[in-house]
């Protein structure tokens, strides 16, 4: 469901962007960093888009990915503290059961 409506959410904003485009057919001049170019507004507005897009998912893919290494590590960690816990557990029982008779 969660994914229907960000779907959804982004697909109202698809269609704005290509109808503000469609009555936006002046040509403006962009300056970028090594030259420049003559783009319509519309092109400009929908590639400057797709491209903060683009980068909004991959900064958020790259620290979704952090988070997945770190828990990983995390839950290795914590198995391996289980088991020496476990054998702790295991030969305390065993000595203390051997005092008894």
């Amino acid at each position: 469901m969660k994914y229907l409506l960000i779907f959804l959410v982004i697909l109202v904003i698809f269609i704005i962007s290509v109808t503000l485009g469609a009555h936006n057919d002046q040509v403006v001049t962009f300056n970028y960093l090594l030259a420049q170019g003559e783009f319509r507004i519309s092109t400009l507005l929908a590639s400057l888009f797709a491209a903060g897009f683009l980068l909004g998912w991959a900064i958020c893919g790259l620290f979704w990915l952090r988070i997945r290494v770190s828990l990983a590590h995390a839950q290795r960690k914590l198995k391996r503290m289980q088991a020496q816990n476990e054998q702790s557990t295991a030969v305390t029982t065993s000595s203390s059961a051997g005092r008894r008779d």
